[in-house]
């Protein structure tokens, strides 16, 4: 094997190797235990918080995510207090109520503490993703005549409120996000990170916390399903096509690569009509573009089929189109997974991950490129 082949081999092996390293270093912290929660269960709020939150009577404490810890309390009267806590630096954190698990159409409190140390929480109402469709002080919450509170203890912020209910409330889809950008004339700005989670208030127990709604995992399936075609797959066949010709099996991998990201992306966009079958988000970029580059990929696949032989004259041309067609559809899949995040409120973990396959295909793609330029450079020219 040739010294550019074998530098070509170890480029692509450490891209492989940093990426699920990477992955596998993201999982164990992912499932690390946070021991400052079980510190937070034991602090007695009538230290500090005013009654009815300061005293709460038959009180659950439950952890919920990340650092977020729920405690409440259920009357015989179906009044329901709850004080959510969570470590605070700045910007805003809220819990929401939804009837789907979804945030369109869904109700929530959120709270914040402002440099010069006043509270602020409002109800809001979401009727769609962008922060101009989360409208102050409008919402179905069931708020009491106790107002609502948000005081800052040490590092940890508490967001408390009281809701009556016709009937005892049982399992709740609820929304939990957080943002360090302060809100910007009441109006919240995008959030850094969310979560969705069913709770079962009538339980109480350790294990209340259950899986998150269809919708919210199709959802996901839908991003993983787009990076793992576009974002992966797809490139990885590229990347064998153009620096790796030179090897035997170079055209076994390309298409078995390509052909594994096509039914993936395919599988994606299907989700992604159920999806907007469901919710009808107004992301008419995301979708447009989705169709552009369905419509790019089905006219690859037909293209295979079309393939002149290698010895024709219309052959240089059919791969001039082949190259620039793929090339324009990698393009536009990745700005499509950014477009994705942005629109779905992607937390920092779906943002740092496909950064980081993003910016290892690119290094990876520079540094084979260098490469082949150079072999080209060494080949002797003809006179």
């Amino acid at each position: 094997m040739k010294t550019d082949e074998i530098s070509r081999l170890l480029v692509l092996s450490m891209f492989f190797v940093i990426l699920f390293g990477f992955q596998r270093e993201k999982n164990v912290v992912v499932m690390a235990i946070d021991e400052d929660e079980k510190a937070l269960c034991s602090i007695n709020l009538a230290e500090f918080l005013p009654p009815p939150y300061g005293g709460l009577e038959n009180m659950v404490w439950q952890p919920v995510w990340n650092s977020f810890l729920l405690r409440y309390s259920q009357s015989k009267d179906n009044v329901i207090t709850i004080v959510l806590s969570t470590i605070y630096t700045s910007g805003w954190v809220g819990i929401g109520f939804s009837r789907d698990g979804m945030m369109i159409n869904s109700s929530c409190m959120a709270g914040w503490v402002t440099p010069a140390g006043h509270g602020k929480i409002k109800q809001y109402y979401v009727e769609g993703f962008t922060p101009s469709k989360i409208i102050p002080d409008k919402g179905e919450l069931p708020l009491t005549s106790v107002p609502p509170l948000i005081y800052l203890q040490g590092a940890t912020v508490y967001l408390a409120f009281q809701l009556k209910y016709p009937t005892p409330l049982e399992t709740q889809p609820m929304l939990l996000a957080f943002s360090t950008k302060y809100p910007q004339h009441h109006h919240l700005t995008a959030h850094e990170d969310k979560t969705t989670i069913k709770f079962d208030f009538s339980s109480g127990s350790p294990f209340a916390v259950t899986a998150t709604p269809n919708n919210y995992i199709s959802s996901k399936t839908h991003g993983v399903l787009g990076i793992l075609g576009w974002g992966l797959f797809l490139p990885f066949g590229a990347i064998f096509a153009r620096y790796f010709r030179s090897q035997p099996l170079w055209y076994c991998f390309h298409v078995s690569a390509q052909f594994i990201g096509f039914i993936l992306g395919l599988a994606g966009v299907v989700l992604g009509i159920q999806l907007n079958n469901k919710l009808q988000p107004d992301i008419s970029g995301h979708q447009g573009i989705g169709i552009l580059i369905l419509v790019l990929s089905i006219l690859q696949v037909l293209a295979f089929f079309v393939r002149p032989d290698i010895d024709s004259k219309y052959r240089k041309y059919w791969n001039y189109y082949h190259s620039w067609v793929g090339r324009t559809a990698l393009f536009f899949g990745a700005l499509n997974i950014v477009l994705g995040m942005h629109y779905a409120g992607a937390g920092q973990g779906w943002k740092i991950s496909y950064g980081f396959i993003l910016a290892s295909t690119m290094l990876a793609c520079i540094i084979l490129e260098m490469l082949l330029r150079l072999k080209k450079l060494d080949e002797p020219t003809l006179p």
